[in-house]
């Protein structure tokens, strides 16, 4: 595995399956959690545009830089398991502190490969 930078597996999804693909094995439960804080600075600025009303994008920024980090990190304990595919990624979010939220991103862990011509993966009636 690469520490040097994120490693993506082949599929992230929040779908139950993975269109095209048959599901060889399953790994078990995957996770990447960060926990995040906006410094005082940013917290200020933020703080004056809530006069204004509108977004507060700097709370916008942390907010995306968190799930992408979950997502990240989500990927590479995919890949230290053996997967290749993730199926039913999922976020949740917990306030810990003030102004410090926790972020996971979770699913399934699993080994994927293409599915053959013949073989139907979902059936609709």
């Amino acid at each position: 595995m690469n520490s040097s930078g994120p490693v993506t597996p082949t599929l992230l999804l929040t779908s139950n399956y993975a269109p095209g693909y048959k599901v060889d094995k399953v790994l078990g439960m995957t996770y990447g959690i960060t926990v995040r804080s906006r410094g005082l600075g940013g917290n200020l600025v933020a703080g004056l545009r809530t006069i204004a009303g509108g977004e507060i994008k700097e709370y916008t920024e942390l907010a995306h830089q968190a799930r992408q980090e979950a997502l990240d990190r989500l990927a590479q304990h995919a890949q230290s398991l053996g997967a290749n595919a993730v199926l039913s990624v999922s976020f949740d979010s917990t306030e810990m502190a003030t102004n410090m939220t926790e972020i996971i991103a979770f699913g399934t862990a699993v080994v994927v490969s293409p599915a053959s011509g013949d073989q139907q993966l979902v059936k609709l009636s």
